[in-house]
């Protein structure tokens, strides 16, 4: 069993924490994103992960390949780094780690995160995981036939085909048919919208025979912008808050940590109230603060300050200044 990993984009949404670290790399709870993403397919996975392709941009650097290696190596697989040099769509960003679509085969997108209680059935032809949403216009779509087999997929539909909204995990019995389909694509310059799209190999592999049935997540959680992650690594603190996630090495004092938060290695909180949800990372030091619902990173100083759904990167240093104010009736500062 191979994983396929692109997350070669460069995390616009995310600005500006993505301009010097891969959006794939920001911490959830104290692990990167895609970190956590490989864990939750390896808890799921009734087989041996034997290889794991991550498609990067080649700006990503040496370290971020060595630490994505890593993440490979903690569920007893092979890390490959592959290269993307510019974005035509997902079939064509797959083909960059062709080699791996060999048997059955994993595709994750590494902006999304999923709670799941199953074991994948990897008898299947294939799974796509998928989410009913409120909007469906803004996602790739299946829709389903009466015996629960999809019939059909459809890209950011404009009008209604399905609710149930691709989530970006999939599982494939035959890897080799996969790319096949998506050189296909390629090779004969097929594209909609503009892109070489991933939902036009699945149909053409579905009009061949190809039996994809729908795989459910009892939850989906999106890291695509500030809000939405900081609202990930609320979600992901309550389904680990019964693991250890306040380091021994970590120094407190005169210090309230209201659970679940993660403080990580060498991190400092003295005369502070932090939590819940929060996720403080390795060497970071808080004084005099309040903080609630936020996240952290590493070797950043917080002094004097009141924070709640905030995201500070990494070497950040706040001092919260104290005002001389003079306010009258009826007014609201935020």
């Amino acid at each position: 069993m191979n994983i396929i990993i692109p997350m070669a984009g460069l995390g616009k949404r995310l600005r500006p924490h993505t301009l010097t670290i891969p959006k794939p790399l920001l911490p959830i709870a104290g692990k990167p994103i895609v970190h956590r993403l490989v864990e939750d397919i390896a808890k799921v996975c009734p087989e041996k992960i034997d290889e794991i392709g991550f498609i990067i941009h080649p700006s990503f650097g040496k370290e971020v390949e060595e630490s994505l290696k890593g993440i490979a190596a903690e569920v007893g697989a092979t890390g490959s780094i592959f290269y993307q040099t510019e974005a035509l769509g997902i079939s064509h960003a797959l083909l960059f780690a062709k080699e791996l679509f060999k048997g059955k085969v994993i595709v994750a997108f590494a902006d999304t995160l999923f709670k799941a209680d199953f074991r994948l059935d990897t008898s299947k032809d294939g799974i796509i995981w998928v989410q009913q949403v409120d909007d469906p216009s803004q996602f790739g779509v299946v829709r389903l036939n009466d015996k629960n087999e999809i019939i059909e997929f459809v890209e950011k539909p404009s009008t209604f085909v399905s609710d149930l909204a691709i989530i970006g995990i999939y599982f494939f019995k035959n890897g080799e048919a996969l790319a096949a389909e998506m050189q296909y694509l390629i090779d004969n310059d097929i594209k909609e919208k503009g892109e070489y799209q991933f939902t036009t190999a699945l149909q053409n592999l579905n009009k061949k025979g190809a039996k994809f049935t729908p795989g459910r997540v009892s939850e989906w959680l999106d890291c695509g912008n500030k809000n939405v992650t900081v609202q990930t690594n609320q979600r992901y603190l309550e389904f680990i808050k019964g693991e250890k996630l306040v380091s021994p090495k970590a120094r407190l004092n005169n210090a309230v940590i209201i659970p679940p938060c993660f403080v990580g290695d060498e991190a400092v909180i003295e005369n502070s109230v932090v939590g819940p949800y929060v996720s403080i990372g390795r060497n970071s030091h808080i004084k005099d603060s309040r903080i609630i619902n936020s996240i952290i990173q590493t070797n950043s100083k917080v002094s004097q300050a009141v924070l709640e759904n905030s995201m500070l990167g990494n070497f950040v240093n706040f001092e919260a200044r104290p005002l001389d104010l003079s306010v009258g009736d009826f007014n609201t500062i935020t």
